[in-house]
């Protein structure tokens, strides 16, 4: 008898369509399977035929032939195993399912027939839902990550003797709900508030506008002064995200297994902190079967990169596609995959390698531009704001009263990314850092004294094509922030003030 079983196949951070077709004939007993199975796919055969007889159910004693369709897809990872299972079930006359086409499942089998949690639980619902399912069949650790994509029934089962019955009719097993407003309910981490943070109130308002326009964001100064503290509360001063950002968000970390156990949605934006050591790979993604790196789970959220020319140049080069095109392409001989990366670049750095302001440092200047070179001059253009964090004086530093907290910045952020939905709202914009020439020429129009300003600015600092165009948006930024319609010449003012610092030190 021949059997038909849906499942799906995680590839990148998407689910492919996978048929599971089980063959029960004559010949010698053994299981066969094909269909460019890996290792963990191959090794199923022992688990599921274990999980089987430990589940009350016959060991099959005639021929199994499993073919996972279609052949030419590598199919990795033991999520397979229930629906081998079902499927040698149906085959063998064990049970006679009669909701096969109406559902797709995952899940790994252990020997005792209990059904373990995968990757990817949500990528794969929304694969169900795309296919015209009524839903899934998951573990029950991966039911809440799946009950977050609505109209899908998501069926958490513990073993599999409890899914031969429900695809029986012989039980019922409520479909798993979620709230989604309870989750986006959740405030953001108060742990780290702006309001901790004595003085650098310029660097406080270099954040606010970064965050207000999801520009990138170069922190530069003496160790002490508080950079790495100042970057760990940009996250609270961002807006929520949307629940299709969520699902994105959720999306790669399902497929990274970085999902907690009975956590169905990613609802603070992500913050991420590679170390100095990480590799081209950790970084961007990649290894023989390419998956998501460090600036994928930073997707709608903050990539932290502390001591930054201590980084390999090579892999700085690497991040240059990344923040131009908010995605990553990585390309191997097993494929080539796309996943995105959208997110807020914010880097800390020294000034030179004694930790000082140059004019303080008893390195030598060779030693200092040597320290400096690190950083390629194109990616230093592809960093809206470059801020010096100087040290804080005691008056600061002995003050009782607390500064401006995060929620208070958070709300002047969210009005002004409200007004950049509102125009972008015919295109796929999220926020004014994603402008492309097009709209520049379109939402920016500066009077002739600004234009102007822009042009010695420019001219005077030898500034590239890449940095005019960044002024321009952080100057359209700072215009949201104060609800004007356009950039008057004090805004011009202030987002040429955040490209002079990385001049003074480059050159």
């Amino acid at each position: 008898m021949l059997a038909q079983i849906h499942s799906a196949a995680v590839q990148g951070v998407d689910a492919a369509p996978i048929e599971v077709e089980v063959d029960s004939g004559y010949g010698q007993m053994g299981i066969v399977v094909v269909g460019l199975p890996d290792a963990a796919v191959r090794e199923s055969r022992d688990r599921v035929l274990t999980a089987i007889t430990n589940s009350s159910f016959r060991f099959p004693d005639n021929r199994i032939t499993i073919n996972l369709a279609p052949a030419n897809t590598r199919k990795e990872g033991p999520s397979f195993d229930l629906a081998i299972g079902i499927g040698i079930l149906t085959a063998t006359d064990q049970i006679e399912p009669t909701r096969l086409d109406d559902y797709l499942m995952i899940g790994e089998l252990a020997l005792t027939g209990a059904v373990r949690p995968v990757r990817g639980a949500l990528a794969v619902a929304l694969q169900a839902r795309a296919e015209g399912r009524r839903g899934v069949l998951v573990p029950r650790e991966n039911a809440a990550e799946a009950a977050v994509v609505s109209g899908l029934d998501v069926i958490p089962v513990a073993n599999l003797h409890e899914a031969a019955l429900f695809l029986e009719g012989s039980v019922e097993i409520p479909p798993a709900r979620v709230d989604i407003e309870a989750l986006f309910e959740a405030q953001p981490d108060e742990e780290f508030d702006l309001a901790d943070v004595k003085g650098q109130e310029s660097v406080k308002r270099a954040l606010e506008v970064a965050a207000a326009g999801g520009h990138n964001l170069l922190l530069i100064g003496p160790p002490g002064t508080g950079k790495s503290m100042l970057a760990r509360r940009v996250p609270g001063i961002l807006p929520p995200l949307t629940l299709e950002e969520a699902l994105e968000t959720t999306k790669i970390h399902s497929v990274c297994g970085l999902l907690p156990s009975g956590r169905g949605l990613v609802t603070q934006r992500p913050f991420r902190t590679p170390h100095h050591t990480a590799s081209d790979a950790g970084l961007l993604g990649g290894n023989a079967h390419p998956t998501p790196g460090e600036i994928s789970l930073a997707h709608h959220g903050v990539l932290f990169l502390d001591e930054l020319p201590e980084f390999k140049r090579s892999v700085l080069e690497t991040m240059r596609q990344p923040l131009e095109e908010g995605r990553v392409t990585i390309s191997r001989a097993a494929g080539t995959m796309t996943f995105p990366a959208q997110f807020m670049l914010v880097a800390a750095m020294n000034p030179t390698p004694d930790g000082k302001m140059p004019r303080e440092s008893r390195s030598s200047p060779r030693e200092i531009q040597a320290y400096l070179g690190r950083i390629s001059g194109p990616l230093l253009d592809r960093i809206d704001l470059h801020v010096e964090v100087p040290s804080v004086p005691f008056a600061d530093l002995s003050q009782a009263a607390p500064g401006e907290s995060s929620a208070t910045v958070r709300a002047r952020v969210i009005a002004a990314r409200a007004r950049q939905l509102d125009r972008f709202r015919s295109r796929r914009i999220p926020c004014n850092a994603r402008m492309g020439s097009r709209e520049l020429k379109e939402f920016i129009h500066l009077d002739a004294s600004a234009r102007e300003l822009l042009k010695h600015a420019v001219t005077d600092r030898n500034l590239s094509a890449r940095a005019h165009d960044r002024i321009l948006k952080v100057a359209r930024t700072i215009a949201d922030l104060a609800g004007r319609d356009h950039p008057n010449q004090d805004d011009l003012l202030e987002a040429v003030q955040y490209r002079s610092l990385d001049r003074q030190l480059w050159t």
